[in-house]
């Protein structure tokens, strides 16, 4: 049963989870027993990733068509430019459920542009305009401040392309902020027919940036700060990329992070790593918190007022961060 975006299906393959920690304790950020393996990626700092989640936090809700998208728009592309990447920025009119015409805007990073071999990263940027989720009625209509669910995995790529200008890698890498992507039919009215989720993605897939655009392999980061956060191995991700979820997995144990990275499979998860698995072939996988301990299967601030930085935990960065790192790295 695969319910809407980033709702976890009520049936899980694996029939039970590890439990894990939920809950606002923090840790240290070491990995959490001695294991005899010995990285190749530069150091992740888990500092400078919580400084770009908190500043894009900052400017407050990013809705597509509000001064605080364009400045926070800005304020990606003048980073990622910052530190060395070719930058491209797919700008779109998305028709929103409600026929709303949102300014979308794509922004691709690249890196080692002229290395047909690649690997390709992204997250999406925007946070959903309504808080239908809130336990409060009176705020369905406030847009999301979206620490966690849209700057937690941009905050982790902004750090991997500040290590990127300080030592490329041997493959070439893609950085893409998706946007238009939370923008999907509130709970509190009737359904929309249609696929309102992930406009930005869709339209990329669809739009490459670059003609025949191919990559090894894709993966997403969506709700990678929260505390203790553990990360299961998404149905569709499994399905289209199992050995792409084998690699980094099996790489985040060797580096101390299976706390994190639990070996379970987790439910069919709809994201923006769907479009670019069936519309551009890329085999794609979605690193996505999973929280047992609530309805939806994500924290008990999703899609509410309370998604703010007390939700971000540098110790769950630098464990998505460093794991990332050392997947690129490996590549040959």
């Amino acid at each position: 049963m695969i319910m809407n975006l980033k709702n976890i299906c009520a049936v899980f393959l694996s029939g039970c989870f590890l439990a894990c920690s939920c809950g606002n304790k923090t840790t240290t950020g070491k990995p959490e027993a001695p294991i005899s393996y010995q990285k190749i990626s530069p150091d992740f700092n888990a500092d400078s990733a919580y400084s770009y989640v908190d500043k894009q936090v900052s400017f407050g809700p990013r809705v597509p068509n509000t001064k605080e998208h364009v400045e926070c728009g800005d304020y990606l592309v003048t980073e990622l430019k910052r530190f060395g990447a070719d930058v491209i920025e797919q700008r779109v009119d998305l028709k929103a459920y409600d026929e709303t015409v949102m300014k979308a805007r794509n922004i691709i990073g690249s890196y080692n542009k002229d290395n047909d071999v690649r690997v390709l990263l992204f997250a999406h940027w925007d946070t959903r305009p309504v808080s239908d989720r809130d336990p409060n009625p009176d705020n369905h209509r406030n847009p999301v401040l979206g620490a966690n669910d849209g700057a937690s995995g941009v905050g982790v790529l902004l750090e991997v392309a500040r290590v990127l200008q300080q030592q490329l890698p041997s493959v070439g890498v893609d950085i893409i902020f998706f946007d238009a992507e939370d923008n999907g039919v509130p709970e509190f009215m009737d359904d929309v027919p249609g696929n309102w989720w992930c406009l930005g993605s869709q339209h990329w897939s669809k739009n490459p940036h670059v003609s025949g655009y191919s990559a090894r392999y894709g993966i997403l980061l969506d709700m990678v700060g929260a505390p203790d956060a553990t990360f299961l191995k998404e149905e569709f991700s499994m399905y289209y990329a199992s050995e792409v979820i084998e690699k980094i997995w099996s790489t985040a144990r060797m580096l101390g992070y299976g706390k994190h990275f639990v070996d379970k499979k987790g439910g069919a998860i709809m994201d923006d790593h769907i479009p670019v698995n069936t519309n551009l072939n890329v085999p794609s996988i979605d690193i996505i918190q999973y929280d047992k301990s609530t309805s939806s299967g994500f924290g008990w601030y999703w899609h509410t007022q309370n998604d703010d930085m007390s939700n971000i935990s540098k110790a769950t960065l630098k464990a998505v961060g460093q794991t990332v790192l050392e997947v690129v790295y490996k590549e040959k």
